[in-house]
């Protein structure tokens, strides 16, 4: 996936063996999705070597989730661009709530799961509090300018900081997305924080007032001039030392 994955799990019952499980998950999605390698059955659709009515039943699913989100985004997340489709805007996230589903089926009850940012976070830390998540400041990735808490919700931080242009307006494909630099969405599960994290990005400065109207998220938004904006119940989140 291009980004490294973490787990921390808490309970006393879990094994190597279910870690093991849970990065070999990360490893067949990797592979299934990954536009990088010309191997994987999105190049291979991308490609024309193989069409979507004889895909896998993920593949089949990610396209079905994809054309949900871009119309309940009004068509600012579409996977499609300049006739490739690239659904990693969402597949990272469908991948990390996965694996947290797969904890929770082998009973584990307290831990998170990390993949390049994006976190889910479910039940409590060692220190028997809430899961801490740090939003990084774009224009400083080494500082943290807000730690969240968090438990049973996830995390997702769109931007152009670390990865450059990667994401792009559907609606005006060759102009860079410049009005801000990351927005962080806080939602129910971290499927749901990164689809729509990555949605109210390409929509520029009126994104977060969209994570404002969505029913059950947050968002914190940084733009080009160094200033923040966030949603009216994101502080609640915040920890303030």
């Amino acid at each position: 996936m291009g980004m490294p994955v973490a787990l921390d799990v808490i309970d006393a019952s879990a094994t190597e063996a279910l870690l093991d499980t849970v990065f070999s998950y990360f490893s067949c999605v990797d592979d299934t999705f990954s536009t990088y390698k010309e191997n994987s059955e999105i190049s291979r659709i991308n490609n024309h070597e193989l069409g979507l009515e004889d895909a896998s039943e993920d593949m089949k699913t990610i396209f079905d989730l994809a054309e949900k989100t871009r119309l309940v985004t009004d068509g600012f997340f579409n996977i499609q661009y300049k006739g490739f489709y690239d659904p990693s805007g969402l597949v990272k996230g469908w991948a990390i709530y996965n694996a947290s589903e797969i904890l929770c089926q082998k009973g584990m009850k307290n831990f998170y799961v990390d993949a390049g940012g994006d976190v889910q976070a479910v039940g409590r830390n060692s220190q028997d509090q809430n899961w801490r998540v740090g939003i990084r400041n774009p224009f400083d990735p080494d500082q943290i300018v807000k730690v969240l808490s968090i438990s049973n919700c996830g995390v997702a931080t769109s931007g152009t900081y670390v990865r450059g242009q990667h994401i792009y307006n559907p609606k005006k494909e060759n102009q860079p997305l410049t009005e801000i630099m990351s927005l962080t969405v806080i939602g129910p599960d971290i499927f749901e924080a990164d689809r729509f994290a990555t949605a109210a990005f390409a929509m520029g400065m009126d994104g977060i007032n969209f994570i404002e109207k969505l029913q059950g998220f947050e968002g914190y938004m940084i733009d080009k001039d160094k200033s923040a904006t966030f949603t009216t119940g994101f502080e609640r989140y915040v920890i303030h030392d």
